[in-house]
C-alpha cells in the first residue's frame, strides 16, 4: 500500500476548507502555482543555507503543506467544476518542478554524493512520466508504487527532519540514495507493466463490444 491509497481519508479532512476556498473564489490553478512556487522558494532557501542543519527542518513542514495543497487543488478541480486542460499541465509540471527543487538541496549535505542524488532526481522525473504515458497507451494515469510522489515526499521529509535535528549521518548513508533509485526503477517498471496490461484489457473489451458486420452478398458494380 502506498500513501496515494490513503489519500481519500486526508481529502475528507480537507473538504470543509476546500468548500470555503471555493466560496471565496480561490481557483485550483492558483493553489497549484502556490505549491510549485513554495517548493522553489523552500528548495532555494535550504540550498543557500545548507551549512545550517536546522534549515532542513523546513523540508518536512513544507512537504506536509505541499501535500495538503496538492489535495486541495485536485478537489477544487473535481468537486467545484474547475477542471481544465491548463490545470492538468500545471498540475503535472508543477509536481515535477517541485520534486527536483526539493531533492537537489540534499546534494549539499555530507556524506551524500551529488551524483547519486542527481540520478535519483532524474528517476523521480521518469517515474512521473511513466505514469503520464498511461493514457497514451489506452490505460489510466498510473500511480503504482512502491515509490510514487507521496511516498517520495515522505522519504524527503524524514531525511530533512533527520538532517535538521543534527543527527549523525554514517558514510553508508549514501547507499540510501542507491536504494531509493532502485525503488524508483521498480516503480517505473510497475507503472509500465500495469499500464500495458490495462491498455490491453481496454482494447480487448472494445474489440468484443464492437458490432460484427456481415460481409455484403450483393455484387459490386
Amino acid at each position: 500500500m502506498t500513501l496515494y491509497q490513503i489519500k481519500p481519508k486526508f481529502q475528507a479532512l480537507l473538504r470543509p476548507l476546500v468548500k470555503r476556498l471555493a466560496a471565496r473564489g480561490v481557483t485550483a490553478n492558483q493553489v497549484t502555482l502556490a505549491a510549485a512556487g513554495g517548493s522553489l522558494v523552500v528548495g532555494a532557501l535550504v540550498a543557500a543555507l545548507a551549512w545550517v542543519p536546522g534549515v532542513f527542518l523546513l523540508m518536512p513542514l513544507w512537504l506536509f503543506v505541499r501535500m495538503a495543497l496538492n489535495a486541495i487543488d485536485g478537489m477544487l478541480a473535481r468537486e467545484h467544476g474547475q477542471q481544465s486542460v491548463l490545470g492538468a499541465y500545471l498540475n503535472e509540471l508543477g509536481d515535477i518542478v517541485s520534486d527536483i527543487a526539493l531533492i537537489l538541496p540534499f546534494a549539499l549535505v555530507a556524506p551524500f554524493g551529488a551524483g547519486e542524488i542527481m540520478v535519483f532526481a532524474l528517476l523521480a522525473v521518469i517515474v512521473e512520466c511513466a505514469g503520464l504515458i498511461g493514457p497514451l497507451a489506452g490505460a489510466s494515469r498510473r500511480y503504482d508504487g512502491p515509490l510514487g510522489k507521496s511516498d517520495r515526499a515522505l522519504v524527503l521529509g524524514a531525511l530533512g527532519l533527520w538532517v535538521g535535528l543534527g543527527l549523525s549521518l554514517a558514510y553508508a548513508a549514501h547507499w540510501l540514495w542507491v536504494l531509493l533509485s532502485l525503488l524508483s526503477l521498480l516503480t517505473i517498471a510497475n507503472r509500465v507493466r500495469r499500464g500495458v496490461a490495462e491498455g490491453e484489457q481496454v482494447r480487448q473489451a472494445s474489440a468484443q463490444a464492437a458490432p460484427h458486420t456481415k460481409p455484403s452478398s450483393q455484387p459490386v458494380e
